[in-house]
C-alpha cells in the first residue's frame, strides 16, 4: 500500500507548480464539491457500523426467540392433536336424534 505521507508530499508538489489564480479556483471547486458531497451524504439514510451491529444482535436474539416459540407451539399442538383426533373419530349417529320420541 502507498504511504499516505508520500501521497500528501506529491499533492503538495503539484500544488506548488499550479499558478496562484488556478490554485484559488481549484480550492474553491474542492470546497464546493466537499459541501455538495456532505449535503448529499447527509440526505442518505446511513447508520453507523456500531448501530448496525447492535441492530444485527437484536435481530439474532429475536430470531432465536421466534424459533423457541415455534417449537413451543408445535409441542402444544402435538399435545392437543390427540384430543382433536378423538373428537373427529366420534360418530354423531350414536347420539339420540331430536326427531326420535
Amino acid at each position: 500500500m502507498i504511504d499516505p505521507r508520500k501521497i500528501e508530499e506529491i499533492a503538495k508538489q503539484i500544488g506548488n507548480v499550479i499558478p496562484p489564480q488556478v490554485r484559488q479556483f481549484a480550492d474553491d471547486v474542492e470546497t464546493k464539491v466537499k459541501q455538495v458531497l456532505q449535503a448529499k451524504l447527509a440526505d442518505l439514510d446511513f447508520v453507523s457500523r456500531e448501530e448496525f451491529d447492535v441492530q444485527r444482535q437484536v435481530l439474532l436474539r429475536t430470531r432465536e426467540k421466534v424459533e423457541q416459540m415455534e417449537l413451543q407451539l408445535a409441542a402444544l399442538l402435538a399435545e392437543k392433536t390427540p384430543a382433536v383426533e378423538s373428537l373427529q373419530q366420534f360418530d354423531a349417529s350414536e347420539l339420540p336424534s331430536s326427531d326420535q320420541k
